[in-house]
């Protein structure tokens, strides 16, 4: 054969071969059956159910749900029973803050404490148990079990000779009080009150133990986290994401990033396999109030930055989504900004950390960059200058968000949805256990008007439901009943209701829980539902569908992109 002949033969069996049709790989499919799917729903709808769901297990997106008449079953690589639980797309804590939340689950908890006394005998036990540890940590101060005192001199002798520092949170962790040797470690003497904050002092000048608003949320909380070692804070941080998976949670919303907590998450996520976190986390970085609006507009500048290179596009598994701005205080502390005086003080109607021409260049930097807005408002007046304020900057496509908006107005109620503003809100807080002294700040007309999810919803807001870990516990079927039943989770017992004409529905609350915060986070276009082509991200429920039996209701699988990554047996 000439060599002509050979490379003619040789090129007729490579087009030969481009022409094979190789044998596409099978589809793998994971079915679901027996189980009730429950599908999203908005304020005016009862629960829709599915009865089979069908996951791409190459893809990890649902393939299908519906109803089994319609769909056979017979190409299923694997068929599991859902033994009739409830499954629903994977719970988003749609307002928290991880890094404190893995800190506090290695902290003394006061929070069924009821006096001075109760307290000082926790912590003295406590202290002798733990001689290791070189600091106290301690979380769940109710204000209202010391009269609202936090005085160092009530801890110094807490500790004996050892006289280690004492960090106490107060259950919003809007306060903390420390003891002699904390305010010594912090230098409290000479260290000035920062914008929006306040160190209590004695007449000489002297702190005296309690660090209010920015001094704790900006100085004091971050200035913990930074001295931890890198070994503890990458323990919290994986404690924080265990406890979030077991509890049926597939994404998260972190509402007070710094850089400390930035810096750690970047430094988890590095350690992970494939370089990302457990579940997908969007985070807000928090922009507090400075002596100059260069400053200010400098911190989000660095937001705007850190969105350039962790975005939905770059990095959906952690991201920068937008930044965060605290406007008051809260009820407890007398601190939430109102229109009207506290009735037990007419000298009192708490404090605007912004003012309006300080906020309005913040909002319209972040917002011209394209970031989300999300603005801590929980007194009336404070709320009153959000939404404003948001009016001013426009852009009702932008998903700018409210948080916490718990002494809302009627009126303001009804202008949310209207302006395409996310009402996040988180049911926990207005639990019966902790409103007792709401009747006395408040009054008996405004404490009927607190907390009004429903009216919200029915002008039309999006409502995205959040814990606020760690100032409440996690769980989300806890936060569910609060919302739904408008009793308490802390004390079943209890039969009193918190403003229990502003209830939601069942299935109302689980889609905020879930949709709602995937929508208030731009993941509603993977997450947050379940939908052919979204992830399957999932949580069975062993529950009966009956909002006062939520407490019994148990979380028994996790299941991200397709995996089950947790279950109970």
């Amino acid at each position: 054969m000439s060599l002509q002949q050979q490379q003619q033969q040789q090129q007729q069996q490579q087009q030969q071969q481009q022409h094979v049709i190789l044998p596409q790989k099978p589809t793998m499919l994971t079915c679901l059956v027996n189980g009730r799917f429950f599908r999203h729903t908005n304020s005016s709808q009862d629960a829709d159910f599915a009865d089979l769901l069908i996951i791409d297990d190459d893809s990890g997106t649902i393939n299908y749900v519906g109803s089994k008449e319609k769909r056979s079953t017979k190409d299923c690589t694997t068929k599991l029973d859902m033994n009739n639980q409830v499954v629903t797309p994977g719970f988003i804590d749609g307002h928290m803050h991880l890094l404190q939340t893995g800190e506090s689950l290695n902290k003394l908890d006061i929070s069924k404490r009821k006096s001075l006394q109760e307290i000082r005998t926790s912590i003295s036990q406590y202290a002798r148990e733990n001689a290791h540890l070189k600091r106290i940590l301690v979380k769940g101060w109710l204000q209202a079990s010391t009269d609202g005192q936090a005085l160092a001199k009530d801890l110094d002798d807490l500790d004996g000779q050892n006289n280690r520092p004492i960090y106490i949170g107060s259950e919003d962790s809007h306060s903390a009080w420390l003891n002699s040797a904390a305010l010594e470690e912090i230098d409290a003497k000479h260290r000035e009150d920062p914008p929006g904050g306040k160190i209590a002092r004695d007449k000489c000048g002297n702190p005296t133990g309690l660090l209010s608003e920015t001094a704790a949320l900006g100085f004091l909380w971050p200035y913990l986290s930074k001295i931890t070692s890198k070994e503890d804070r990458m323990r919290n941080i994986k404690d924080a994401f265990d406890a979030y998976i077991q509890s049926g949670y597939t994404g998260l919303v972190e509402l007070a990033t710094e850089p400390t907590t930035w810096e750690s998450l970047l430094s988890f996520r590095a350690e992970q396999p494939g370089g990302r976190l457990p579940i997908d986390v969007a985070a807000h970085w928090l922009i507090l109030p400075s002596n100059s609006t260069e400053e200010d507009v400098k911190n989000v500048d660095r937001a705007i930055e850190l969105h350039r290179t962790h975005n939905i596009n770059t990095s959906r598994d952690f991201r920068i989504a937008g930044i965060k701005v605290l406007l008051d205080g809260v009820v407890d502390s007398c601190t939430a900004a109102m229109q009207q005086p506290y009735s037990h003080n007419a000298s009192l109607t708490g404090n605007l950390l912004w003012q309006p021409r300080q906020l309005m260049p913040v909002l319209q930097r972040a917002s011209g960059a394209g970031l989300q807005i999300a603005m801590h408002a929980i007194g009336d007046k404070a709320i009153k200058l959000a939404i404003d304020s948001l009016e001013s900057v426009g852009n009702a496509t932008a998903r700018h968000r409210i948080e916490h908006l718990e002494v809302c107005s009627p009126e303001d109620a009804k202008r949310l949805g209207p302006l395409g503003i996310t009402a996040s809100i988180q049911p926990a807080h207005l639990d019966p256990a902790l409103m007792e002294q709401w009747d006395v700040f408040l009054g008996p007309e405004r404490v009927q008007q607190v907390f009004p999810y429903s009216e919200m919803a029915l002008a039309g807001a999006q409502l995205a439901l959040g814990t606020d870990s760690p100032t409440a516990p996690l769980l989300p079927l806890p936060n569910l009943y609060v919302a739904t039943t408008r009793r308490s989770a802390r004390q079943p017992q209890r039969t009193d209701r918190t403003s229990a004409k502003y209830a939601l529905g069942l299935a109302a609350a689980l889609s905020g829980a879930t949709y709602g915060s995937a929508y208030a986070s731009f993941a509603d276009g993977w997450t947050g539902s379940l939908a052919p082509g979204m992830a399957a991200n999932l949580a069975v429920v062993n529950m009966n569908w009956n909002a006062s039996e939520l407490l019994q209701a148990t979380v028994t699988q996790t299941w991200f992109q397709g995996k089950r990554i947790w279950s109970r047996d």
